[in-house]
């Protein structure tokens, strides 16, 4: 029986509901596949900061350190200024933990509604690659002049030959497990010396990898392509900024924020990699039972193929696609079903001799490009 160690961080609003969903349906795949998962929990977010001033500090880095990954629900509230809780514990767990990748899959599943009219499964199965650590949200800065007419604010964005590297790099790797097609997407006709510097690597690295096909898009030209004809990218791979943009919106042709989910990868193994669903903590349904909870069921599953469990993660996978392909709707009191209804009904469906989702499987490529 393989065993792990996995750190749990509810966080704020929805984050607990459905961190209690994705746990649940952990919990029946461990029995499924003879896993054996040790839960810590730890307190991190509005609340706690409110009550006690803590964010990311030196004595929580180094208990995370511990395990084996961090499994995360959400985290914001009204009562704390925006930017506080993201920049003071997201970002810096991302940066402490060389969480170097972003990796968001944008896949339609069967059934699933999308408001793109005549998008079909077959025609909607990426990834989006997100470098996760630099760029514009190193933050960096300075205000002048506050609170005058002449205030004037300054906001760095950073970028470096080996941060870049690293994150194409994998981006290949990736694509070789796929369709072996790579986009950089940029805005390097203005943009320059950042987009001169990642079209460098690019090309630099492509070189080690013939058989993939390389191109590339300006990111308000993938904001157009992407919701009407994403059959035109495999992995993409983009900055910091960009991506959580564009992965947003991938998001929603997919089907919402409900479901979208992501890993925040250390790729040396120097320490945890964290998973979570991309949705926000969304304070004004906490406690209703309207959260949908695949979002952080898939974040889950990416953790398991991150870990090596490429089976129970792909049997998460179809489980929830079953789920998934019945709901009304996909969010809201709309869904027919509690948050907690949703993923019990996953977890009853979890067996070992699940048929694969059809189309590209992100578990399987996550679990080979370990």
């Amino acid at each position: 029986m393989n065993s792990y160690s996995i750190a749990v961080v509810p966080g704020d609003g929805i984050g607990p509901e459905v961190m209690d969903g994705a746990l649940k349906v952990l919990a029946a795949a461990e029995k499924t596949f003879g896993i054996s998962l040790e839960y810590h929990h730890y307190a991190a977010g509005a609340q706690h900061y409110l009550t006690t001033g803590e964010l990311w500090n030196r004595d929580l880095e180094q208990q995370l350190r511990t395990h084996d990954a961090v499994l995360f629900g959400a985290m914001g509230d009204p009562l704390v200024q925006p930017g506080i809780l993201e920049r003071g514990f997201i970002l810096a767990m991302r940066q402490a933990f060389e969480q170097a990748v972003n990796l968001r899959p944008v896949k339609l599943y069967p059934g699933v509604a999308t408001p793109i009219a005549g998008l079909t499964p077959e025609r909607c199965d990426l990834v989006i690659v997100r470098e996760n650590t630099e760029g514009a949200y190193v933050g960096q800065g300075s205000t002048i002049h506050a609170n005058t007419p002449n205030t004037v604010a300054v906001q760095e964005s950073v970028n470096t030959r080996a941060g870049i590297e690293r994150v194409v790099e994998y981006s290949f790797k990736l694509a070789v497990s796929r369709r072996r097609k790579l986009t950089l997407c940029h805005k390097k006709n203005i943009l320059i010396e950042a987009g001169k510097l990642w079209q460098e690597v690019v090309d630099a690295v492509s070189a080690r990898y013939p058989e993939v096909q390389v191109d590339y898009v300006h990111v308000d030209a993938m904001c157009f392509h992407l919701p009407i004809a994403p059959e035109k990218f495999d992995v993409v791979v983009t900055d910091n900024l960009f991506g959580d943009i564009i992965t947003d919106l991938g998001a929603v042709i997919q089907g919402g924020l409900g479901v979208a989910a992501s890993g925040n990868l250390n790729l040396d193994g120097s320490a945890p990699s964290m998973f979570e669903a991309i949705h926000g903590s969304a304070p004004d349904i906490a406690g209703k039972g309207w959260a949908n909870p695949v979002g952080a069921i898939l974040s889950a599953a990416m953790m398991l193929a991150h870990l090596g469990e490429k089976t129970a993660a792909q049997a998460i996978e179809a489980a929830a696609v079953n789920v998934l392909k019945d709901l009304p709707e996909l969010a809201g009191p709309g869904m027919g079903m509690t948050t907690n209804e949703v993923a019990a009904a996953i977890s009853s469906q979890i067996r070992a001799d699940f048929t694969k989702v059809e189309g590209l499987s992100v578990m399987e490529s996550l679990a080979d490009s370990r």
